[in-house]
Formats: C-alpha cells, sequence, structure tokens
C-alpha cells in the first residue's frame, strides 16, 4: 500500500472546502444538535508564542492540525486518525493547550485558560485502540486535574447511520473497514455494494437539497482518494472507483444553460414553423 498521506489529505480537503459537513460530525460527537446552517469555521490550535526583541508585541507563528472547529461560539478539538500511537494523548495536550492559549483572559499576574472538548475519529481500530483519552493535569501541590473524552469509531457506524445522522463528512472513509479486501482483490463484494448505497443515497439526498453539488462532487472525489490509496493500482481499482465516480453529476450552472439551451432550441423550432405557416419566411432563412 502506499506510503502517502492520503487519508489526511481527503480529511483536510473536506474541511477546507466543506465546512458545514462537518457539524452533524461534532452534533454526534459530542452530543450536540446544532442546526445545519449555523455559524461555523475553523481555527489554528498549532503554533507556538514568538517574542520579538524590537517589538513588545507577541505573535503565534501557525500551523494546522486535523480540525479546531468554531461553531456559534463554541469550540471543540476533532483530531482524525487512521492508527492509534502512544503519542495521541499528548498531542491533544499541545493542541488544546494552544488553543486555550489563544482564548485566554489575562492580565498583570493572571491568566485564565478554557480548555476546548476534544474528540479523536478512528477511521479505523484494532483491539488496542483506547475508547477515551485521558490527559491528568498535576499541580506542584499534588491536585489533579482529568482532562478526559470519548473516542469516536468509525467502524462503530453503519452506513444507514452515516446517512441518517447526516454524517456525510465521514463517507469517503467508510471504506476503510474493507481495506484487507480491497488491497488483496479478494471478497470485496460488500464492499461494492456499499459504495453503491452511498451514491444512490448522495444522488438523492442531492435531489432533495440535502448536499449540494459542490459537496456532492467533493465527497465523491475523496471516496476515490481513499480507495486508490487501498487498491494501489492493482486489478480491480479501475471497477471499485468507477462505483462512486459512475454517475454523472450535473453541476447547478450546468443545468441552468442546458435547460436556457432547450428552451432556446424549442423557441427557434416554433419561430420556424409559424414563419411556414405564414408563408412569411425569413431572407436569413432561405439564404
Amino acid at each position: 500500500m502506499k506510503k502517502t498521506h492520503d487519508y489526511d489529505n481527503a480529511f483536510k480537503t473536506l474541511k477546507t472546502r466543506q465546512q458545514r459537513l462537518f457539524i452533524s460530525v461534532v452534533n454526534e460527537a459530542f452530543g450536540k444538535n446544532y442546526p445545519l446552517d449555523s455559524k461555523v469555521g475553523f481555527l489554528t490550535s498549532e503554533g507556538h508564542l514568538v517574542s520579538e526583541e524590537a517589538d513588545t508585541s507577541i505573535k503565534i507563528e501557525e500551523n494546522i492540525n486535523d480540525m479546531l472547529i468554531k461553531i456559534e461560539n463554541d469550540v471543540y478539538l476533532v483530531e482524525c486518525q487512521s492508527y492509534d500511537d502512544d503519542s495521541m494523548a499528548i498531542r491533544i495536550a499541545e493542541y488544546s493547550f494552544t488553543a486555550a492559549r489563544n482564548s485566554a483572559e489575562y492580565d498583570q499576574g493572571h491568566a485564565e485558560l478554557m480548555l476546548p472538548a476534544f474528540t479523536i475519529i478512528y477511521l479505523k481500530a484494532t483491539n488496542v485502540t483506547p475508547r477515551t483519552t485521558e490527559i491528568t493535569y498535576v499541580s506542584p501541590t499534588g491536585e489533579k486535574m482529568c482532562y478526559k473524552a470519548k473516542n469516536v469509531f468509525l467502524s462503530d457506524l453503519s452506513k444507514e447511520e452515516i446517512i441518517d445522522k447526516k454524517l456525510f463528512a465521514l463517507i469517503p472513509f467508510y471504506v476503510i473497514r474493507y481495506e484487507k479486501e480491497l488491497s488483496e482483490a479478494k471478497d470485496y463484494e460488500k464492499a461494492i455494494s456499499d459504495l453503491e448505497y452511498f451514491r444512490d443515497q448522495m444522488i438523492q439526498l442531492r435531489k432533495e437539497k440535502q448536499l449540494t453539488d459542490a459537496e456532492n462532487i467533493d465527497i465523491l472525489n475523496c471516496s476515490n482518494v481513499v480507495i486508490t490509496h487501498i487498491t494501489d493500482g492493482n486489478d480491480i481499482e479501475q471497477e471499485v472507483t468507477s462505483v462512486m465516480g459512475g454517475e454523472i453529476i450535473e453541476l447547478e450552472s450546468e443545468r441552468i444553460m442546458r435547460e436556457t439551451a432547450e428552451k432556446t432550441k424549442l423557441e427557434d423550432a416554433r419561430v420556424m414553423i409559424e414563419c411556414f405557416r405564414s408563408d412569411n419566411v425569413p431572407n436569413d432563412i432561405i439564404r
């Protein structure tokens, strides 16, 4: 299998281009009920303070983590992982501290930092992947503060739940549960069936205007990015990618142009018929 960051790239593509899709992800992960038209944006949660000697101002040098999302006035830290590693808890501690620092209230001799709620979405999991992530802060006097959250396992979600709960941003990664079958090109019929289910549901969601044209296309494209990462050019890659890419999706602009052209043709035909009926054929038509 290709040693690339294709999963990360697919996730970040959706995060950058289709922010609205992640409102439902937050609703599912944190038990919220934000409307899908809520104001949403992404913040920077990685970086370090830099003090310039010639200037008393302090700035933050930015990097990008997986997702620090702000919905209305609430902030959530969401990490998307294809595997577990021993550094996850300390990374969450770093990200969350930076996020808290960026919004801190402080004055002379005092600072108050609000840590964001967090979760980790595991795209695939093993028997040792933790169901929770816990960070314990210990003061010099021995006082402890527990910072804990439940992780989200994509494997716990059925394809029907992903659609019913509007977790459309997770559709491209659902097929990861068939990684062995797809990479070995054996017994992958269930993967094809599930991809067909998502494709058909997305067509209907688009018709119902629950998904926009751009959202639909980006989900399809990111799904195929994940598929090609897993199949890595094997004999079934084209067959599997054609499932999600086989449906021609007409953009709204294309629909308008098509309908306008059709109306123009009908009007031209009507004028032509009227001209012949009246024996008043324009000279440019005779020529």
